[in-house]
C-alpha cells in the first residue's frame, strides 16, 4: 500500500488511486468554466483579466489541496458564482468602492471565517439560519446570475420605460449564447463531465468561425500576477459602510460552504453513523484560508463546489480527488491565451446554466408555511431586482424578523437572524 493510499485512506474507503484521479478530472472538467469566467466577470471593475487568472487558479489549486489534503474530502474550491458578481457589480460598479477596497472585505471575511472555522459557535451559526431563507439565498444568487448573464449576452436590455426589455434576438451574440445554453443544459442531462467548458468551448469556436471573437492562442507562460498581486486595500475596508458588505461575503461563503460539503459527503456517504460530518470544521477552515489567500492574490472569495458531485457519482471518496482537481489548476496557469479567447456571449451561457442549478432550491422551501416561504421569495426576488446581494439578503433578514414577530412566532426566530435584521436595518436607515 503506497503513503499516498495510506495517507488519504483510499483503500479503507474502498476506492482506488486511479478511480481518485479519474474522478479529479471529471470535477476538474466540471468547474474549469471558472478559470475563464471568474476573470471576465472581475476584469469589468477594472482588474488586468490575466493577472486575475492566475489569481483564479491560484486560490482554486491552494483551497481544493488544502481540502483534500486538511479535510480529506473529494470536494474542490475556487472563487464562487455570485461572490464574484457581488465583488463586480454591487460593491465596487454599483456601490462604488475601488476593487482594491473590495479585495479588503473579502480578506477580512476570510479572516473572521478562519476565527469562525476554529470556535465551536460554527455550529451554531451554520445551525441558527432558517433553512428556508438559506434556500431563498441559493435562488435569490441563482436569479441575480442568471440576470447577469442575459445582460452580458444582450437577451436583456434597458429600457427607460420598463427599466428592462427583452433585447434583439437575432443578433450574433443573443443566439450563440442561447445555443450554447441548450448545449450545455442537454449534455449535462446526459451526464456528461465537462458539460460547461464543452459549451463554452462550443461557442467560443463559433465566434472565432465566423470572426465574431479573437483567438488568441493556446498555450504561453502564466501572465504576471503583479496587477492585483496583494492590491488589497485592508484600511479602507474597515469602515462604517463596509460593515454589510463584510458580512455578506461572510454570510454566504459560510452557508455556501456548509451547505456543499454536506450535500457532496451525503452523495459519498461519508456522513458519520451520529448524522455529523466528521472534520467539519476542518473543512470550513480549508476553505476559509483559501478566501484569505485568494484575496491576496487578488481573486473575490472561494467557496467549495457544488460540480464536486460529478467527481463523486465518478468513484471520488477522499481528498485524493480534491488534490488531483488543485495540480489540474496548476496545469490550467498555461492556458492563459485560450481563456483570454472566449468571449463575453460564451461565459454568459455558462453563468445562465449555474443560475438554473442555484435557483432550483426554490423547490426545498416549506411552501406550506408563510412566516417560512415569505421572506425566501422576498430574498430570491430582491437580490437580481436591487442589483445586489446585500440588499437581498438584508430585506430576506429584515422580513423574516419582523413576520415571525407580527405572526406571533417571534420564539422561532433565532437570535443570530435578529442581529443580522439589526445591523441591515441599521445600513438600511443610515447609509
Amino acid at each position: 500500500m503506497s503513503k499516498i493510499d495510506t495517507f488519504f485512506g483510499v483503500t479503507e474507503r474502498k476506492s482506488s488511486v486511479r478511480v481518485e484521479s479519474m474522478a479529479g478530472l471529471t470535477t476538474f472538467l466540471a468547474m474549469a468554466y471558472v478559470t475563464v469566467v471568474n476573470p471576465a466577470i472581475l476584469s469589468e471593475t477594472g482588474m488586468d483579466f490575466g493577472a486575475v487568472f492566475v489569481a483564479t487558479c491560484i486560490a482554486a489549486a491552494f483551497g481544493s489541496i488544502l481540502m483534500g489534503v486538511l479535510g480529506n474530502y473529494p470536494i474542490a474550491q475556487a472563487p464562487g458564482m455570485g461572490q464574484n458578481a457581488f465583488f463586480a457589480y454591487s460593491v465596487v460598479l454599483g456601490m462604488g468602492h475601488s476593487w482594491q477596497t473590495a479585495l479588503g472585505a473579502v480578506f477580512i471575511s476570510g479572516i473572521l471565517f478562519i476565527v469562525l472555522s476554529v470556535l465551536p459557535v460554527r455550529e451554531w451559526l451554520i445551525n441558527s439560519i432558517p433553512r428556508n431563507l438559506k434556500m431563498g439565498i441559493s435562488a435569490g444568487i441563482g436569479l441575480f446570475i442568471g440576470f447577469i448573464a442575459l445582460r452580458n449576452a444582450g437577451i436583456i436590455v434597458d429600457n427607460p420605460a420598463t427599466f428592462v426589455s427583452l433585447g434583439d434576438l437575432t443578433n450574433f451574440g443573443p443566439i450563440v449564447c442561447l445555443f450554447s445554453f441548450a448545449i450545455i443544459a442537454a449534455l449535462a442531462a446526459r451526464k456528461i463531465a465537462g458539460a460547461v467548458i464543452f459549451g463554452m468551448l462550443i461557442a467560443t469556436a463559433i465566434g472565432w468561425i465566423s470572426g465574431n471573437a479573437e483567438f488568441h492562442g493556446v498555450f504561453s507562460a502564466p501572465p504576471s500576477p503583479a496587477p492585483v498581486l496583494l492590491q488589497l486595500d485592508i484600511a479602507s475596508a474597515f469602515s462604517y459602510s463596509m460593515l454589510t458588505v463584510i458580512l455578506t461575503f461572510l454570510l454566504v461563503d459560510v452557508f455556501d460552504t456548509a451547505g456543499t460539503v454536506v450535500a457532496v459527503a451525503t452523495r459519498a456517504k461519508l456522513i458519520g453513523s451520529d448524522g455529523k460530518l466528521p472534520r467539519l470544521g476542518k473543512a470550513l477552515l480549508a476553505d476559509s484560508g483559501a478566501t484569505a489567500l485568494g484575496a491576496l492574490a487578488g481573486t473575490s472569495s472561494t467557496t467549495s463546489y457544488i460540480e464536486s458531485a460529478s467527481g463523486v457519482e465518478a468513484g471520488g471518496k477522499t481528498g485524493l480527488t480534491a488534490v488531483v482537481v488543485g495540480l489540474l489548476f496548476i496545469a490550467c496557469l498555461f492556458l492563459a491565451p485560450l481563456a483570454q479567447s472566449v468571449p463575453a456571449y460564451a461565459t454568459a451561457s455558462a453563468l445562465l446554466f449555474v443560475a438554473t442549478l442555484l435557483t432550483r432550491s426554490l423547490a426545498d422551501v416549506d411552501w406550506d408555511d408563510l412566516t417560512e416561504s415569505a421572506p425566501a421569495v422576498i430574498t430570491a426576488l430582491a437580490m437580481p431586482l436591487s442589483f445586489s446581494i446585500a440588499d437581498g439578503l438584508g430585506l430576506g433578514f429584515m422580513s423574516y424578523a419582523a413576520i415571525k414577530i407580527f405572526s406571533g412566532k417571534a420564539k422561532e426566530c433565532p437570535s443570530a437572524v435578529y442581529v443580522i435584521a439589526l445591523v441591515f436595518g441599521l445600513k438600511f436607515a443610515f447609509l
